[in-house]
C-alpha cells in the first residue's frame, strides 16, 4: 500500500487554525486514518471513536419513549451524530458546531460520515456557539422555535469540565449554566456528556444539584497502538419528570 498524507483542508478560524488530514497509519496495520488539529493539538481521530459512539448510545438508552428529538453539541468527525442516527426512534437531529469549516468538510465529503449524517433528513446542521444557545433565555437551538424543547441533549465539545479549548464555556459547567440549558429540555429528558477525563467529584455534584438524577460512566476503549485499553467518562443526568 502507497504511503498516504493529505492535508485536506486548513482554515484560519476565531479559536486558531484548524487542519483536516488523512494519513496511513503504519502502527495500525497501515489503517486510513482521519485527524483534526486545532493549532499543534490534536482534537480527534478517526481511529479513536467509540467514545463519541457510547455518548449517543449511553445518553439515548436513558430515554424510555417512543420518539425523540435531540441536540448534539460538536459536530466533529460526526461519530456522535452518526450513532444517534442510528437509533430507531429519532424524529429529528439537531447537531450544533461552532466551526463553519467542520460543516463544510461533511458538506463537501472529506470525512468518512459526511453522506450518512448529510443525506439524512431527520438531520439538521446548524452554525452556532452550543454554549451561548444553551444558556441564553429564548435563543434556543432551533432558531425557528426558540423555545422548543427536546428529549436528550448530547455534548462533545470540550476535553473535559476541566479541560476546556475556550474559557468562555466554563460558565456552562457550573450549576447555574447547567440549570438554564433545562428550559430547553423536556421533563424527564437526558443531558449526556463526553469526557477525555476520569470522573470529576465537582462537576457530579454540579449535575446533581441542576438534575434530578445523575450517573457517571467509565467507558473502556481499545488503544490501538498499544494494543491495551484507554477508558473516557460520559456523564448522565436526568431532569424532573
Amino acid at each position: 500500500m502507497t504511503p498516504v498524507f493529505e492535508e485536506l483542508d486548513f482554515q484560519s478560524t476565531a479559536i486558531g487554525d484548524v487542519s483536516l488530514r488523512k494519513r496511513t497509519e503504519p502502527r495500525v496495520a497501515n489503517t486510513l486514518v482521519y485527524e483534526v488539529k486545532l493549532g499543534d493539538e490534536f482534537l480527534m481521530s478517526s481511529l479513536f471513536t467509540a467514545g463519541e459512539t457510547a455518548l449517543a448510545d449511553l445518553g439515548l438508552a436513558w430515554l424510555d419513549r417512543p420518539d425523540i428529538d435531540v441536540v448534539v453539541g460538536g459536530l466533529g468527525l460526526g461519530y456522535t451524530a452518526a450513532a444517534a442516527l442510528r437509533d430507531p426512534r429519532l424524529r429529528e437531529l439537531l447537531v450544533i458546531e461552532y466551526l463553519d469549516t467542520v460543516i463544510d468538510w461533511h458538506r463537501r465529503a472529506l470525512v468518512p460520515l459526511a453522506e450518512t449524517i448529510t443525506n439524512d433528513p431527520r438531520c439538521r446542521l446548524i452554525n452556532g456557539d452550543f454554549f451561548a444557545l444553551a444558556t441564553q433565555p429564548a435563543r434556543g437551538f432551533d432558531a425557528g422555535q426558540p423555545t422548543r424543547r427536546f428529549d436528550a441533549i448530547l455534548l462533545d465539545v470540550d476535553h473535559s469540565p476541566q479541560h476546556l479549548l475556550s474559557s468562555a464555556n466554563a460558565g456552562f459547567y457550573g450549576v447555574a449554566g447547567l440549570s438554564a440549558m433545562q428550559q430547553f429540555m423536556v421533563p424527564g429528558g437526558v443531558f449526556a456528556m463526553w469526557s477525555n477525563d476520569p470522573p470529576d467529584k465537582a462537576f457530579i455534584d454540579h449535575l446533581g444539584k441542576a438534575f434530578a438524577q445523575v450517573d457517571a460512566q467509565i467507558v473502556e476503549l481499545a488503544n490501538p497502538y498499544s494494543g491495551g485499553t484507554a477508558t473516557c467518562t460520559i456523564y448522565r443526568a436526568r431532569c424532573a419528570s
